[in-house]
């Protein structure tokens, strides 16, 4: 069928509140936005199995929220200050994250998300990491996939209309300066067979959630899941601020089914092993050079599963030295890493682990066998979830890299999650940046939930009327195809393949704006971004004539690489202000930290300056390269009157939203 993408004439659609995205935070904003009374509502996204949300875990994926166990006190003040101790994050953000934490959590619960509870009704849980009390909690590896599974059913039991197979390609927005406002999306039909596949659509809004997810695709060591690439660079592209785009997590994942191997899955004590690129030959234990002893390696190995991701405070002494010999194993060596549960490593024995490890496995009934056995007493859906993959880890090793894992930083929003440049724009999930350098793991579930809860409501009662200047918003839908459709048309005539485009970007980006950074590495790296940007806004991206898959990879290619490069300025920010190594990420510095006394002095380290914990870094996109970046104080902990009658009656009056 031919392309109809080049069709300016395409279908335009007028809605109230248009959602962008249908991960949980999506999702919930959808159900939200029509509990607060808003009818005029359609979710738009490339698939309900698509996204980072339904298609990731862990070995027990966890979400963080208020504590409501047993004895143990807790409370909003108590777990905004969790949030907000791990530095770079606002107050009133933290405040808000808290004290919506029990609504969102009993919303997934009342639409029959399987939380665990006792005989009492209690919900009981777990330390995570960053976690002084026992906060987590979880339904198992796919947390995360159950919670939309419920949503989705809520959706269509509510008649919430989704469009799905449709590729969002460009934000529209109106005005300038203070006055510019989001006004809606241009998407891509991605529905092979159809009469309409490859076409534009314009959905005019007078409201956009943003629920586009992290990243993914600016990576090529990524553990997000391939049909995610993430839509960030459509806001930035915009004009829309950002905030702490430095602040990422990485750490260890299979990379044939991407998945994070932490909890049981390090906590078993494979082996670790490396082959030469053919994964076969030259098997080697890698590890145990850098410990000194094989019991300090395998209690390391164990701490992997209660300390992953990579945290640079845990390089010196620490687990998180495992991350970077792995990482000089697959990136430096150009060899193959594989996980090996089929037998213990050289020398192992029980008695040699720390006692930390010991009692764990003692008390878990697993101190006996081979890895592989002690899984599957601890954790058996572990295994079948790879088997379901067709990766069947009783019988073969298991390959990791580090990995891309979760943005910590992304657009920034005010406490209603409304974007603090672009009206009428609501950044929800992982987009919104409203975590700080480090966060409770699963903290950022509870985040995306509750940012539907604001967004929603908020749009109910500000933003409820019709106010939106159609004319103006469709005659910015047409022009904005207009050059969609040049972009094409520039690239089918002297355009680089998109594929080629993108090898190069995520290379870059995985090489200098991942987990291991330094200033050089970046200076060059921002620099050649720019280059391509430059290149890619000239001459497009080469795809195929008349195939709609390929026309909407070049247009996705335009947006991740822009992103790629306000990414590399903002980590370049980060590093020449003296930041140092925080959270996930490693600053090489000649005069630091050595990270271990066999490796090169190219291993040193800048230490972390704990006063960039007080501060967040905003970003200022620009078309051109001018990126203006500001360190900005972080906001307090409000001031809020407690006193009921004036809480009462400022509700009343609707003074909460203004």
């Amino acid at each position: 069928m031919a392309n109809t993408a080049h069709n300016p004439e395409s279908v335009c659609r007028k809605v109230h509140t248009l959602v962008l995205g249908s991960g949980a935070a999506g999702l919930n904003a959808a159900l939200q936005l029509r509990n607060n009374g808003v009818e005029d509502i359609v979710v738009v996204t490339e698939g309900l199995q698509m996204g980072t949300s339904i298609n990731t875990g862990s070995d027990k994926q966890t979400y963080y929220k208020l504590g409501m166990y047993g004895e143990e006190k807790d409370s909003p003040e108590s777990l905004a200050q969790s949030f907000y101790s791990g530095g770079s994050m606002h107050g009133d953000l933290a405040l808000v994250e808290a004290a919506l934490s029990p609504r969102a959590f009993f919303n997934l619960v009342n639409i029959g998300v399987p939380f665990p509870r006792d005989r009492y009704g209690q919900f009981v849980g777990y330390k995570t990491d960053h976690d002084p009390l026992q906060r987590g909690t979880s339904v198992g590896p796919y947390t995360s996939r159950k919670m939309c599974q419920h949503l989705i059913r809520e959706l269509k039991q509510r008649e919430i209309p989704v469009v799905e197979n449709r590729v969002a390609v460009r934000l529209l927005t109106l005005g300038e300066g203070n006055e510019k406002r989001a006004c809606g999306a241009i998407v891509m039909v991605n529905d092979p067979g159809q009469q309409n596949d490859g076409a534009f659509e314009t959905y005019l809004a007078d409201n956009v959630v943003f629920a586009v997810g992290g990243p993914g695709g600016i990576y090529k060591t990524s553990v997000y899941p391939e049909v995610h690439t993430g839509a960030i660079g459509l806001a930035l592209l915009a004009g829309a601020k950002a905030r702490n785009l430095p602040d990422s997590q990485f750490g260890m994942a299979s990379i044939k089914f991407r998945w994070n191997v932490s909890g049981t899955y390090m906590q078993v004590i494979p082996r670790f092993i490396s082959t030469a690129e053919d994964g076969v030959s030259d098997e080697k234990e890698f590890l145990l050079p850098y410990f000194s002893s094989v019991g300090a390696m395998n209690s390391a190995i164990f701490l992997k599963g209660y300390q992953w991701p990579f945290d640079t405070r845990k390089v010196v002494e620490g687990s998180s030295i495992v991350d970077i010999l792995v990482y000089i194993e697959t990136v430096l060596k150009g060899r193959r890493v594989f996980l090996d549960y089929r037998s213990n490593g050289e020398g192992f024995d029980f008695n040699d682990l720390s006692e930390e490890a010991y009692t764990y496995l003692q008390n878990s009934e697993a101190l006996f066998g081979i890895p592989i056995e002690r899984l599957a007493k601890m954790n058996q859906p572990a295994i079948d979830l790879y088997a379901d993959h067709d990766i069947d880890i009783t019988t073969e090793p298991l390959e990791i890299a580090v990995c891309a894992q979760h943005n910590n930083g992304g657009l920034a929003g005010n406490l209603w999650w409304e974007s603090e440049n672009i009206g009428r724009l609501f950044p929800i999930g992982e987009v919104n940046g409203s975590h700080g350098a480090y966060r409770p793991g699963g903290s950022a579930l509870n985040s995306g939930q509750v940012a539907g809860f604001r967004a929603a409501e908020y749009i109910a009662n500000a933003y409820g009327n019709y106010e939106l200047d159609e004319d103006a918003a469709r005659k910015a839908g047409k022009e904005a195809i207009a050059e969609l459709q040049e972009t094409l048309r520039k690239g089918g005539e002297q355009g680089r393949d998109w594929r080629e485009h993108r090898e190069e970007f995520q290379t870059r980006m995985s090489r200098a704006g991942a987990h291991i950074r330094s200033q050089e590495g970046l200076r060059a790296a921002t620099e050649e971004a720019w280059r391509q940007w430059a290149e890619m806004r000239e001459n497009g991206n080469k795809c195929a004539p008349d195939n709609p898959r390929e026309a909407i990879e070049a247009l996705r290619n335009v947006q991740l690489c822009f992103t790629h490069a306000i990414y590399l300025e903002a980590v370049r920010k980060a590093v020449e202000s003296g930041v140092g190594s925080r959270g996930s990420t490693l600053v090489l510095d000649r005069d630091g930290t050595p990270a271990h006394p066999m490796l090169d002095e190219e291993w040193r380290f800048a230490s972390e300056d704990t006063n960039f914990r007080n501060v967040v870094l905003e970003t200022a996109p620009s078309l051109e390269g001018e990126v203006t970046q500001e360190w900005v104080e972080r906001r307090p902990f409000p001031a809020f009157d407690a006193w009921f009658e004036n809480a009462w009656a400022a509700f009343r009056k609707g003074e909460i939203y203004y």
